[in-house]
């Protein structure tokens, strides 16, 4: 079978689909399970997990795979699931190397988990939105209840066994507010390794989330543009000044990469889509994890080759909106190189002349890149002439104030 990407594919399984043991208030996964029935039937069977694995594998044109479980609660599987899953990956693997990386919200994590992790080499990301206060804001149980406390004592966890992790945060409206505590914090827990991740959300009259063609009224918890782009200059400061090099931020690395002429390593800020999708646990395949909507569903992997799918005309449509339907506004930007217009998902704002398809957070991207310019250029000359980037912190010294 030839495959027509240059590229990986990629495609995060969701073994429980939307299960989960807690209700964060922000989740925009949670009110997927409507489309699937009862969450206790959500268990992706062996026939699912040996027919996606094989697939997957065969869809890849490089030698090293990456399988990235997702939720949901992927830990609400059994690990006698994962053991499973090594077991097929190894049977069809064909001389590949597998790597193995799953997202969880750490609640569940015990001895027995973390022993697996570390004993096959699983990268962990945890889900953590900074201090217990911004934390309990909006990730809570089913019982309403704070979380803070089971996730932390999840990663001490991972920390005892010696598994590599990182953490993912939901930046919002309350904790944004807060940026150098809430960034002081993941340094003082260990975590060498961040993702942000802003909280952009419309609600439709009956509180469902609203698709990207849908109207819709901005949820209370979503970051504004200002926020966003003051927290991450903030973030940025604190970061140039002591971490580079220590310290991995996810934006900051692939705001760099965009700027030296790079594939970034995060899908929001490149310069096309299509190439990342969503498998729900009975092989449903979506056109990405943030647009797991009726009609973004591609097909099913029991009826259609992940490659058929991730090559269809609807697929490539998709993923051709991103540069494709770029806004008057951004087309004419300077920093166009950096952002791409960020996510479809994100493209429902209308601009000062009345075109629509601006992203809520321009403005927010705007003054963060407008910021982060001058260092950008100093790490790309270093770069350049075979220095390290981390010398920017000196370079931060000497700028005139």
């Amino acid at each position: 079978m030839i495959n027509p990407f240059s590229h990986p594919v990629y495609v995060m399984p969701k073994p429980v689909g939307a299960t989960c043991n807690l209700a964060c208030e922000y989740c925009y996964y949670l009110e997927k399970g409507n489309y699937y029935g009862d969450s206790k039937k959500m268990r992706m069977s062996d026939a699912t997990l040996e027919e996606f694995t094989k697939q997957y594998i065969e869809a890849q044109t490089t030698p090293e795979v990456m399988f990235t479980w997702h939720g949901g609660e992927p830990t609400i599987m059994n690990i006698d699931f994962y053991k499973r899953a090594m077991e097929l990956q190894r049977k069809y693997a064909n001389g590949r190397m597998i790597v193995n990386c799953l997202q969880t919200n750490g609640t569940l994590l015990n001895d027995e988990w973390c022993r697996f992790f570390r004993d096959n080499d699983w990268l962990i990301g945890v889900s953590i939105d900074g201090p217990q206060q911004f934390h309990d804001e909006y990730r809570r149980n089913k019982s309403d209840r704070p979380t803070f406390i089971n996730v932390m004592r999840g990663i001490r966890l991972l920390q005892k066994y010696g598994v590599e992790w990182n953490a993912m945060a939901v930046v919002n409206e309350y904790n944004a507010d807060h940026p150098v505590e809430f960034y002081e914090f993941f340094k003082s827990i260990g975590c060498k390794y961040l993702q942000f991740t802003p909280v952009v959300e419309r609600l439709q009259p009956d509180a469902s989330l609203a698709s990207v063609e849908q109207q819709g009224v901005m949820a209370p918890f979503s970051v504004s543009p200002q926020q966003w782009g003051e927290f991450l200059c903030s973030v940025f400061d604190e970061w140039v000044k002591n971490d580079v090099g220590s310290m991995f931020v996810q934006i900051f690395d692939a705001t760099l990469a965009n700027w030296v002429g790079q594939t970034p390593g995060v899908c929001t800020l490149s310069s096309s889509c299509g190439h990342a999708a969503a498998m729900e646990h009975n092989g449903d395949l979506y056109c990405c994890d943030h647009f797991v909507f009726p009609q973004y569903r591609l097909g099913n992997i029991h009826e259609s080759h992940i490659l058929e799918l991730m090559n269809s005309e609807r697929q490539q449509r998709f993923g051709a909106v991103k540069l494709g339907m770029l806004p008057t506004r951004c087309r004419n930007c300077k920093y166009e190189f950096a952002c791409h217009g960020e996510c479809p998902r994100n493209r429902f704002a209308i601009d000062a002349n009345g075109e629509a398809g601006l992203n809520y957070l321009c403005d927010g991207y705007r003054r963060f890149f407008s910021h982060v310019e001058p260092y950008m250029e100093f790490m790309k000359g270093e770069l350049a002439a075979g220095r390290p980037p981390a010398n920017v912190m000196q370079f931060r010294k000497d700028m005139p104030r």
